[in-house]
């Protein structure tokens, strides 16, 4: 199953290392949003998205790209991300947004992330040592999970 991961990670790395693990099970090719054209999509049977969370959405390059695609037409796709927070519920909007572009999304991911934006800088930042050794194996699990 040819498989690309389109994913943003900025400040820690932190989706980076989810993207490479989950890239590494599925044998996918991981880009930036500002590396791949919408067009090219076609050439892959599953899509990830992944991204840290920013401000409660996903960051807003992929929120763009996402807008600028086509109906997908029931494509396959998969959605991961990082946070700092202990909310859940953080890939459901983005979720929607893909279900509007017509994905038929397979699954999803999520787990903390180091966070020292702003004000949590002041405090040492939050969610020290994540990604763990445990969210990545499960982000690989989650991975295995997509190939069944």
């Amino acid at each position: 199953m040819k498989t690309l991961i389109i994913y943003m990670s900025i400040h820690h790395g932190n989706t980076k290392k989810i993207a490479e693990k989950i890239g590494e099970v599925l044998g996918a090719e991981l880009k930036k949003p500002n590396e791949v054209k919408p067009d090219e999509l076609g050439n892959y049977d599953l899509v990830g998205f992944g991204s840290g969370i920013y401000f409660g959405k996903f960051h807003a390059l992929i929120l763009k790209f996402i807008d600028s695609l086509p109906d997908m037409a029931g494509k396959g796709a998969f959605v991961f991300s990082t946070h700092g927070s202990s909310m859940e519920g953080y890939n459901k909007g983005f979720i929607k947004i893909l279900t509007q572009k017509k994905f038929k999304v397979l699954g999803d991911y999520d787990c903390h992330g180091f966070d020292t934006f702003g004000p949590f800088k002041l405090i040492g930042g939050l969610a020290k040592g994540h990604p763990s050794e445990n969210d990545l194996k499960r982000a690989g699990e989650f991975a295995e999970k997509l190939l069944v």
